[in-house]
């Protein structure tokens, strides 16, 4: 786990196999995010196990194996492709290249996995949908501001008990550092990694539709900007979104590349969700100038005010229920549903952003 750099954060957790070794086994093709690590540990974590590798950068396989040692380096996607013992396969290609791979992934028979943002146009989007309707094949996304972080996911527990009651809004917060040296070309590219909405906001979306309810939303309002870095001209370092749900619900959510030095983390992630009986507010990687642990939950409802300390004891559920949906052609994790209209409006509020100076 990187907590300074974003793009090589890898989350890790405890063991707890959801099917017997060898039982459920996959591969990892392009490696152009760090995100892929997360992906994979979770995977492994849950009993998946990890037989191939494949990514054109002979660099970048060479980190990958020292990671996991046990994985096979495979020629081509061709060779992953035609192994019928491989059920998933995992990637985080460059933002613009996610869909293709995912065609490719789901015509060969394979369930795809990849990180957000799963897709960068609607044109895209149309494809991905077409293509796992036809093959029966799973499109799943990595939207790890929720699925991989224990504040978070106790905090829709939290909701599903009915603590704070009805959630009418929810605001996010999704600040990171950029990095700038230390990142690839393509990060700057605006083509190629889709915008800041598109790119990190849809992690926010995603949020938003999973604790409220909705199946679907309006976007009222979008914004995005290039404050600071000027040098990098197709970059914006800053997007803000209003929605509103399908159910009545409401969101804002900001998003931004302007994480200063001297926090302790990538980014200082929070969410507040507002109830009929209640609030809740997640900090996700820090309590600033308090504590340098993450996942720290507090909530005030009828009954008084809570502080819950969460690392380590709610886990990351997400990996072993995927898993089971692949065997058993279910959709506990996530449904399809929901994974497409996340991307849906992400990429459509990226499209109506507005742009400041």
């Amino acid at each position: 786990m990187n907590k300074s750099d974003g793009m090589n954060y890898a989350p890790q957790g405890k063991p707890n196999p959801v099917v017997t070794p060898g039982e459920f086994q996959f591969a990892a093709i392009a490696l152009d995010h760090g995100h892929v690590y997360g992906m994979c540990n979770g995977l492994i974590e849950a009993g998946g196990e990890l037989v191939y590798v494949y990514d054109p950068d002979p660099d970048k396989v060479a980190r990958f194996v020292k990671t996991y040692p046990q994985v096979k380096v495979a020629a081509s996607e061709e060779e992953i492709f035609a192994d019928h013992r491989i059920q998933l396969v995992a990637s985080a290609a460059i933002t613009s290249e996610r869909c293709a791979l995912g065609l490719r992934v789901m015509r060969a028979g394979k369930d795809y996995f990849t990180d957000k943002a799963p897709l960068t146009t609607l044109e895209q989007l149309e494809d991905a949908k077409r293509v796992s309707s036809e093959t029966g094949r799973k499109y799943m996304v990595y939207y790890g501001e929720r699925l991989h972080n224990e504040g978070a996911l106790f905090a829709g527990q939290l909701i599903e008990q009915g603590a704070i009651g009805r959630v009418v809004q929810v605001m996010g917060w999704g600040p990171h550092r950029t990095n700038a040296k230390s990142r690839p070309e393509w990060f700057f590219e605006r083509e190629k990694y889709g915008g800041i909405i598109c790119d990190i906001g849809s992690h926010q979306i995603e949020q938003f539709l999973s604790y409220t309810g909705a199946k679907d939303a309006q976007v009222v309002q979008s914004r995005i900007a290039n404050y600071h870095h000027k040098d990098y001209p197709e970059l914006e370092d800053y997007g803000d979104v209003m929605l509103t749900g399908d159910n009545g619900a409401a969101a804002y959510f900001r998003v931004d590349w302007l994480t200063p030095n001297g926090l302790s983390t990538w980014g200082d992630g929070r969410t507040l969700i507002l109830g009929t009986d209640g609030y809740i507010e997640v900090r996700k990687y820090v309590d600033l100038a308090k504590s340098p642990e993450g996942d720290q939950v507090y909530m005030a409802n009828h009954e008084g005010e809570f502080h819950f300390s969460v690392r380590g004891q709610v886990g990351y559920p997400f990996f072993g229920q995927l898993i089971l949906d692949c065997i058993h052609r279910t959709e506990n994790a996530m449904t399809q549903e929901h994974a497409f209209k996340v991307a849906e409006l992400s990429v459509l509020a990226q499209n109506l952003a507005v742009r400041m100076e």
